[in-house]
């Protein structure tokens, strides 16, 4: 069993399941029954499913009015074998931008690889989010060398200081904010 848990710092004030507006909202999981595995290995029970085989996901925190989400990822991306990319924009992606949110920040410190097909779904999901932004968080060097093979920078801001983000010592607002002005400030020096 592998038995990384997403984080829950800040499951006090913000549960995707009491979450009307989230595409988990009334789901229900038992913390210690193992349902869900990456390829023969069970993962913890609190990693959310949205039809991927290899790849899991945790909405870590959603603000409607500032129109956020944070996402921590968990698994092999594999858009090559199991088109996770159209999964995770067709389940979630798109559910979340049609409730507002155009800021995505997804922290990849526990994905362990990235197998790319095509960017198409990408290009989608950056041209849905209009005035907004996708951020990538601490993913692995090598990660990074895959998205940089298909020019994913395009679509997703990675590396560099993105990829020093000590994100679990904010808060959601916290982290946004710092972000948020980073991308603003770069924007308009």
């Amino acid at each position: 069993m592998q038995n990384i848990e997403p984080y829950r710092r800040w499951e006090k004030i913000y549960s995707p399941y009491s979450d009307p507006d989230s595409p988990y909202f009334g789901e229900a999981y038992d913390e210690f029954f193992c349902r869900n595995t990456i390829y023969d290995h069970y993962i913890n029970p609190l990693w959310d499913d949205f039809e991927s085989k290899t790849l899991y996901l945790k909405i870590l925190f959603t603000d409607y009015d500032q129109g956020f989400t944070i996402i921590e990822l968990l698994g092999e991306w594999n858009d090559c074998l199991y088109n996770d990319i159209m999964h995770l924009k067709r389940n979630i992606i798109d559910h979340l931008v049609n409730k507002g949110i155009n800021k995505f920040i997804l922290i990849g410190e526990n994905v362990l690889n990235f197998h790319y097909s095509d960017d198409s779904y990408y290009e989608e999901w950056f041209e849905d989010v209009e005035d907004g932004w996708i951020i990538a968080l601490n993913f692995r060097e090598h990660i990074l060398a895959e998205f940089n093979k298909i020019n994913l920078n395009y679509y997703i801001l990675y590396g560099g200081n993105f990829n020093e983000v000590k994100w679990r010592t904010l808060t959601p607002q916290k982290l946004f904010e710092g972000l948020n002005g980073w991308i603003n400030k770069s924007l308009n020096p």
